[in-house]
Parts: C-alpha cells; structure tokens; sequence
C-alpha cells in the first residue's frame, strides 16, 4: 500500500466478531463483497478449535486478496468493539476471536481498529441505538442485498470506516 498514492484502493476488511461472524470486504479490485460465517463449535470438537477455524479462515481470505492484485492481502482491518454482552458464553466467545484476531492482525502486521457498536450504527442510520432491523434497511438502501444482522453490522462498519478514510485511517491516526 502507498500512503501517498491517493489513487491508491485499499484491501479493507470489517468484521462482526461473534458465533456467527458477519465480514465485509472492499477490494482494491471492485466492489464490496460480504457475507457470514459460522464458528460454532461442533460436536466431539475442543474448546479452541472454533479459534483455530477462524485463523484458517482469516488466513484463506488474505490468501484469496493477496492472489487477486497488487496487495499482498489485507492492507487494514475494522472490527466491532463490543464493550458490553448480555451473555456470558457471547462474551467468551468474543473475546477468544478478538485475542485470535489481534494477534493474526500482529503475525501479519496488519494494523487494525476498533470501532464502538454506537459509532457503527449512528454512521449507518443516524442513530447510536438503532435496532437491527433499522442498521439492515440503511445497508439494504445502499444496494446491499443482506440476510444476517452480522453481515449488515459489518457492512455498516466498513463503510463507516470508508467515511473516516479506511486503511489511511488506520494506519496513521
């Protein structure tokens, strides 16, 4: 990536850390891509194996990115700060793929950021509290055909990143 350039597209990647991690990406190729993934755990599965799963994942989709241009992969990260979870098991969960996440981010000297929840959903709808249902109409009104609470969240948190300057952003502020 080369800060000066200001032509320049960055790999940026958001994610909505959870059981079910929503993720999206805008590649310095095209257009947004995004999704949900599951990090259940299965049955006869240990306890750090969803962890595992999701490094393996994280690492196939830089390997997908850096295979697709210039960009060695992720050039910046966005993930939501969750500060407060209803339940125990959530916020166990969320922590074992923020410390997952943080260190891959490390390894990978890929510089990262968290955004707090109401910062996401007041860029999105103009609300710091809207309910699922209003951050999913306001991504679905910007052309993004969403299904998961988790994909719109990590939507609505790229482009809130986007809106701040994206890996610019991240990398110098």
């Amino acid at each position: 990536m080369n800060p000066n350039n200001p032509n320049h597209k960055s790999n940026i990647l958001a994610l909505d850390l959870g059981t079910t991690t929503g993720w999206a990406l805008r590649s310095a190729q095209g257009p947004i891509a995004h999704g949900f993934v599951s990090f259940k755990s299965q049955r006869f599965e240990g306890g750090g194996m969803r962890y595992l799963r999701f490094r393996c994942w994280l690492d196939d989709l830089r390997n997908t990115v850096g295979r697709s241009g210039e960009s060695m992969g992720i050039d910046a990260l966005y993930f939501e700060e969750v500060r407060r979870h209803l339940g125990v098991d959530a916020a166990h969960v969320y922590g074992g793929l923020l410390a997952t996440l943080t260190a891959w981010c490390e390894h990978h000297q890929i510089p990262y950021q968290g955004v707090p929840v109401g910062t996401i959903k007041r860029h999105a709808t103009g609300k710091g509290n809207a309910s699922k249902a209003e951050v999913i109409a306001s991504i679905r009104s910007l052309g993004h055909p969403v299904t998961d609470d988790n994909e719109a969240d990590a939507l609505a948190l790229l482009h809130c990143a986007l809106a701040q300057g994206g890996a610019e952003a991240v990398n110098h502020g």
